[in-house]
Formats: structure tokens, sequence, C-alpha cells
């Protein structure tokens, strides 16, 4: 990571306190559901706090994001209320989706956060949908699609990105390419090293970066949101990452060689970003414990929150299925 030149000493506590908080959700959800306290699955986006906050650090709140299995990051990153997260993950009624869609299917359609999926893929085509209606609508917002390596594979990667192309619609696509399908490293399932040579198919720009630079990120995504709402069309942009974690919560991950796991925890963007910012004197010790310390009282609330709250009526399971939806809870 380079030296902090171009940004600002509050952007750079911001930067820092959003993967903060999502490390601190993470690694709480983590001992919660080894407690039996989080039902379901969970995939934790542990490592990889980097790219959801660089790249939404430069999105507007009407803007929207698409998220993937492994979204809370995503949402965090994006404003998502970490009471209503973890109330979401606990499956209490007071979550995000009242309890019933738990970890893997948490939205927010108040903030552009059109939500997490469990259908590897399904992001991109969704992300299609809100640039096409953007643009019709000549709003100027802009839609950021997250997503994996191994979704690159699906139909929906290119069906998305060729229809993203010929109608120079406000996509940003970012590959957080953490090396890994499930169990599979990318090189047995892709010929390929760059997932972001893809992008000369389609005619848009494609650039790989560390994505464990906080910075790099943010300067990358900022330039491709701006040429998207300047109707340049979309961007594809890959971040090299890691998940320090199985590929969920109970799984070993035993086939990631430990040499390899060794030298990626040295690429920690957390602990990066902490000795850049004591290096640049833009925070004194003090004042980074004051801020991990303010962060946990956070998560600490939004856990009492999500203990604290009832579960679903029973009568509630047939409901929001249709069209009874209420007002607030509509995309704008």
């Amino acid at each position: 990571m380079g030296i902090v030149l171009s940004i600002s000493k509050v952007n750079a506590i911001d930067l820092y306190k959003t993967m903060l908080k999502i490390r601190k959700f993470e690694t709480t959800a983590k001992d919660y559901f080894a407690e039996g306290k989080i039902p379901g699955f969970v995939h934790l986006y542990i490592g990889e706090e980097a790219i959801a906050t660089g790249a939404c650090a430069n999105l507007n709140e009407d803007d929207y994001i698409t998220s993937t299995h492994r979204g809370h990051g995503h949402i965090i990153a994006k404003g998502g209320d970490l009471k209503l997260m973890m109330a979401e993950l606990f499956g209490k009624a007071t979550g995000l989706g009242k309890g019933k869609g738990g970890s893997m299917h948490i939205a927010d359609g108040t903030k552009g956060i059109l939500g997490a999926n469990g259908i590897v893929g399904a992001g991109h085509d969704i992300s299609l949908g809100a640039a096409y209606s953007a643009q019709y609508r000549g709003t100027q917002q802009v839609c950021v699609c997250f997503f994996g390596d191994a979704s690159t594979n699906q139909g929906t990667f290119h069906e998305s990105l060729n229809m993203a192309s010929v109608w120079k619609l406000p996509i940003v696509y970012i590959c957080e390419n953490n090396l890994y399908g499930i169990s599979t490293c990318q090189a047995k399932h892709q010929a390929i090293k760059d997932i972001s040579v893809r992008a000369a198919s389609y005619d848009m720009p494609g650039i790989t970066i560390d994505g464990n630079d906080v910075f790099a990120v943010s300067e990358a995504a900022k330039e491709a949101i701006k040429n998207a709402r300047d109707g340049k069309g979309p961007t594809l942009i890959e971040c090299k990452t890691y998940r320090q974690r199985g590929h969920f919560e109970g799984e070993p991950g035993n086939y990631k060689p430990v040499a390899e796991q060794e030298a990626w925890l040295k690429k920690d963007p957390i602990p990066r970003m902490e000795k850049l910012m004591l290096d640049n004197k833009i925070v004194n010790a003090d004042e980074l414990k004051s801020i991990q310390l303010d962060i946990e009282e956070q998560i600490k609330a939004a856990v009492k929150f999500a203990e604290d709250s009832p579960l679903p009526p029973l009568e509630s399971m047939v409901e929001d299925v249709y069209t009874d939806i209420t007002e607030e809870m509509r995309v704008r």
C-alpha cells in the first residue's frame, strides 16, 4: 500500500472505520454462529474488507449495489444498519428481512442495497436491470455489482457485460477474486490468470488491482463510477484478495496450502491500514485505540438489539411474498 497523498486525514479515518466495522461484525458473527445463536449458513468477508470499503466510499446514497452470499461487507460499506443486520442474522422480526432472509439475503431498498444473494451470479443481471432503470429515468445513479471469481464462469456474467456494453449502462463490475470457488482454486476452473481480460470481449475497460489496498480500490472505483455517471458505460475491476476463513463457517478450508494462507495473512488489509495511518501520523496509538473501542461498542449494541428482539410470529410466514410490500421499503 502506497503512502497517502491525495486522500485527506478524515477520508483515511473513515475508510479505516468502515473496514474495521466490517471485520468486527464478521468476527462477532463467527462467534455467535459457533454458539448456535445464528441459524443457517454464514459466509464471512474476513480478509476482503478493503474492496467493499474502497468502492462504496465513492457512491451516493441513492446509488445501487448488488451483492453475493458473502455480502455483509458490501452492505455495511453501503450504509446498512448494524442493528438491523445483526437482527436478521439472528432470525429476528426486527431484521432487515424480518428475520426470514438470513445472512445470504439481506437487502435494504431504501439505501440502494438490492440484496445479498444465495444464487451464484444472480447479481449480474439484477445490476443490469438497476442500471438500465437509472439510464432510462435519467437519474445519474450508478450500480456497483460485486461478485466472486467463480461466478464469471456463469452465463449471467457474460450476458450482463454484453448488454451493459451495448447500451453503455452505468455499471461498475467488481470481481472479488479470492482465488477459490468454494474449494476449487482458480487455476482449476479457469485458463486465465486475470479475470479482467474478459472485459476486452465486450469492449469495456478492464483492470486488475490489489484488492487488499483500500486506496487502490477507491481510486479505481472512483474513476469507473465517474465514467459510468458520464455515460461512458461499464468497467470491470478485478480485485485480487483472499478469504481468511473457509467457504462458509464450519468448513475447515484445509484445501488451501498453509504457505499460501500465511503469505496472504501478511497482506491483511486491516493491519496494513493501521500501520500506514500510524506511519503517516494520520492517527496516534491512543486515537487508534479509541476508534477500535467505539466500533466494538457499536457491535455490542447490535448484538444486544438482536438478542432482545422477538422472533417472527408464525402468521408472518406468508407475508412479504407477493405484493404486500410497504411504501417505505420500495427501491427508489
